[in-house]
């Protein structure tokens, strides 16, 4: 088992969908889609400075595997404590090669509230 896989948390990815309300319009609703694990730390760069001193939401780093592709505006929940992150940036930016024998996707997240 490697240190990376030991970091790895349970998540969820939350799949937004509207549907009608009864009175005529919609709402936004979110459901648990596809459970994928990932590794979440605090980002200790200057972002999450700013926001502990604007009392912003914090800014994260995730690491997942290649195979999961997040996209900037995806949503997902840890399940430990069922803290929900939006990703901030393009998956497809930060990833080991295939040929490399680790095995990891980048992306930048904040704390979200659905």
């Amino acid at each position: 088992m490697s240190l990376l896989s030991e970091a790895y948390e349970p998540c969820v990815i939350m799949d937004k969908t509207t549907e009608k309300d009864g009175y005529g319009g919609v709402v936004t609703v979110w459901k648990e889609g596809a459970e994928i694990q990932a590794a979440i730390t605090p980002d200790g760069g200057i972002e999450q400075i700013l926001a502990q001193q604007k009392e912003w939401s914090g800014s994260y780093n995730v690491v997942t595997s290649r195979s999961v592709q997040f996209m900037s505006g995806d949503v997902f929940k840890r399940l430990s404590d069922g803290k929900v992150f939006r990703v901030k940036s393009d998956g497809t930016d930060e990833k080991t090669p295939k040929s490399a024998g680790l095995d990891m996707r980048v992306v930048k997240a904040e704390e979200y509230k659905l």
